[in-house]
């Protein structure tokens, strides 16, 4: 029988205990077995469902815990890398949210630890191991819609009403693209394996010092990108990719647990340019990206098994972020 790998989180954040924690809790090969946290009540969420874990009342205390093989991190922006860089010390592999860094160049310490330790480290970046967005790339790559023209990414949601949430406080790191535009940004160079080539437009509004609306457009070497980002609208999540011959359009493609069915739909036209288009759909429902993400993490840990996203493709997402702020700001956003 393969042992476990045991998992320990640092902070009873709100995500943690609605998403991640259980989903390590139902992975194979994995076990919840710990929890660091200041505060008592916030740990029976997590004890609901996991009553055997084990409280650490601080961050330091679960690092140096011996029983723990990996850790996740849900903490605020601005505290990931200085955690994941001393999980990564006291001999720990490490997942950790997005963006793991708040600069390109921020991840050059996070690769050097995590090459000196001989821990695995990286993005908690779940799209990627969804099956939608494993089905899109393949099709991409086998030339389903021909050559790439253009490609037009939404992700947006309204949480105007709660202004204290880190995601609208510049000292924690908020901000709308740190948090949703590595979906749009991230997808697109995966999907693709294409970095973009130029920011040619960057129209950004700011509320207390974070992005509240971001509408951007990029130049890629065989193709264009239009992507819209907001933490001022209607939820909404929708990505096109627009080619020669035929479109791949996801639906739900970020949350779909959350916002709707996991559905990607292909249209080609079946009978050239005069015809008509054939569409065809494919649904995924009852996927739960976070467990196979976990999943994946253990099976690389443990068996060295392909993962789809490390550490240098973070940080080639947090380099377009970084180069979307510079043209915004450039142009007197």
């Amino acid at each position: 029988m393969v042992e476990p790998i045991r998992w320990g989180i640092l902070g009873a954040s709100a995500f943690a205990r609605k998403d991640m924690a259980p989903a390590i809790h139902a992975a194979r090969g994995a076990e919840f077995v710990a929890l660091a946290t200041s505060s008592p009540d916030k740990a029976e969420g997590f004890r609901a469902f996991c009553p055997s874990l084990r409280l650490h009342d601080g961050y330091d205390a679960l690092l140096a815990d011996p029983a723990i093989d990996a850790v996740y991190i849900p903490l605020p922006n601005h505290l990931h890398v200085e955690w994941s860089l001393k999980a990564l010390e006291a001999g720990k592999h490490v997942l950790c949210e997005k963006p793991m860094a708040m600069a390109a160049g921020e991840y050059d310490a996070l690769i050097a630890a995590r090459d000196a330790s001989g821990r695995f480290a990286t993005e908690a970046y779940m799209i990627v191991h969804h099956p939608q967005w494993q089905r899109a790339r393949a099709l991409y790559e086998d030339g389903a819609i021909g050559r790439l023209i253009h490609v037009e990414g939404l992700f947006g949601y309204d949480n105007a009403d709660a202004p204290g949430n880190v995601r609208n406080r510049p000292e924690t790191g908020g901000g709308g693209i740190p948090d949703i535009g590595v979906y749009t940004y991230g997808c697109t160079r995966w999907l693709t394996g294409e970095e973009p080539v130029e920011i040619t437009h960057a129209d950004v509004d700011f509320e207390n010092g974070v992005d509240v609306l971001a509408r951007v457009s990029a130049r890629f070497p065989s193709f264009s990108a239009h992507w819209v980002n907001s933490m001022r609208m209607h939820p909404c999540q929708e990505m096109t990719f627009v080619g020669s011959e035929g479109i791949i359009k996801l639906t739900a493609p970020f949350n779909p647990a959350r916002f709707a069915t996991a559905r990607l739909e292909v249209q080609r036209n079946a009978h050239g340019r005069a015809g008509a288009a054939a569409v065809t759909e494919e649904r995924f429902p009852g996927v739960d990206h976070y467990i196979l993400q976990v999943e994946a993490f253990g099976d690389h840990v443990r068996n060295g098994a392909p993962y789809p996203w490390h550490l240098e493709d973070a940080r080639g997402t947090q380099a377009v972020i970084d180069a979307v702020f510079a043209k915004a700001r450039g142009a007197g956003g």
